[in-house]
């Protein structure tokens, strides 16, 4: 069972690497956006080119989040999601990347919106489902809050747990 999970723990690692990877070239491709439309003197059609760094920046973030919760919670604390708190903590880290992602694209979509207007729907459904998604979010926390008083030790575990991380740092 050991090197069953020993191998568990390096595919983790490996994909938390990919995920790193892949950020990095996102922040380059974001990179190159935003140079190239700095160099054509930031014209009209440039505020475009920088809207869309800002989305492949917000990508990257998410890859990079990504990458560090799976270290975290699958590498050095290695955990087991079992327990109320550790569940609510590990869907909050993920749901605050994707409720930023989906934010920024938003945002993006609505500039998108100002020049064509056929992506207005684009842009409503997008800000729409952000707050679905904060409402269901904060519903879970409220509702999974009171299972936590139910088992105590679960929130002692997680709490050493971050101190296993916090003493890496």
């Amino acid at each position: 069972m050991k090197f069953a999970h020993a191998v568990f723990v390096a595919i983790h690692c490996l994909m938390a690497a990919m995920f790193t990877l892949c950020a990095m070239g996102l922040l380059w491709i974001a990179g190159s956006k935003g140079w190239a439309a700095f160099q054509n003197g930031l014209g009209p059609d440039e505020m475009f080119k920088l809207v869309e760094a800002l989305g492949v920046l917000a990508a990257s973030v998410v890859a990079l989040q990504i990458a560090q919760t799976i270290l975290e919670e699958e590498v050095v604390r290695d955990t087991h999601i079992s327990g109320p708190t550790r569940v609510r903590r590990f869907l909050s880290r993920f749901m605050v990347v994707l409720v930023v992602a989906l934010a920024v694209e938003a945002l993006i979509t609505i500039f998108k919106a100002s020049v064509e207007h056929e992506v207005m729907l684009n842009a409503s459904l997008l800000i729409g489902a952000v707050g679905v998604l904060l409402a269901g979010w904060g519903v879970f926390v409220h509702l999974n809050t009171s299972a936590e008083k139910l088992e105590p030790e679960a929130m002692e575990d997680a709490k050493s747990e971050d101190d296993k991380v916090q003493g890496d740092k």
